[in-house]
């Protein structure tokens, strides 16, 4: 996936095993979905909470914030309460909304790629930002970009 793409919408659990639709995220403004791969290691963190800290400048551009990675919900709440996120992270076990987003890779033990897409409220990719090893780039270079797409708008 790239930008230009239609985002394949997708339903997954929640931290709290609510299911979460894109869908419904995209009807009150635009998604920055971001994978990662594992949950509870040093570059998830450092990468979620630059999200977290990021809380009103997302909010200012009226965009919504998701992490996804591979982790089981247990887990995936276990990480969003020992570090006070504020947006739902999905748990995608089977890799299944990976895979539709190109972002999969068969290697253990870490099977997603870290990457974020910027997602218009049409479902199409505004953008797609990719880096493993920088971890507050995704969020940066998320909010930048809306922030632009909003001064056009």
């Amino acid at each position: 996936m790239d930008a230009g793409d239609l985002a394949p919408d997708f339903t997954l659990p929640d931290d709290r095993g609510q299911e979460r639709t894109l869908s419904d995220f995209l009807a009150t403004g635009p998604v920055v979905l971001f994978f990662y791969p594992a949950a509870m290691t040093s570059g998830c963190t450092a990468e979620s909470c630059h999200f977290r800290d990021l809380a009103a400048e997302f909010a200012a551009v009226g965009a919504h914030r998701v992490g996804i990675s591979p982790d089981a919900i247990t887990k995936q709440r276990a990480f969003a309460d020992a570090n006070g996120f504020d947006y739902p992270l999905l748990s995608d076990v089977e890799g299944e909304v990976a895979k539709q987003f190109g972002v999969w890779r068969k290697l253990l033990p870490l099977h997603t790629k870290r990457a974020t897409f910027v997602i218009g409220e049409d479902r199409r990719i505004i953008a797609k930002i990719k880096s493993e090893l920088n971890f507050t780039v995704h969020a940066d270079e998320a909010l930048k970009i809306l922030r632009e797409r909003n001064k056009v708008s």
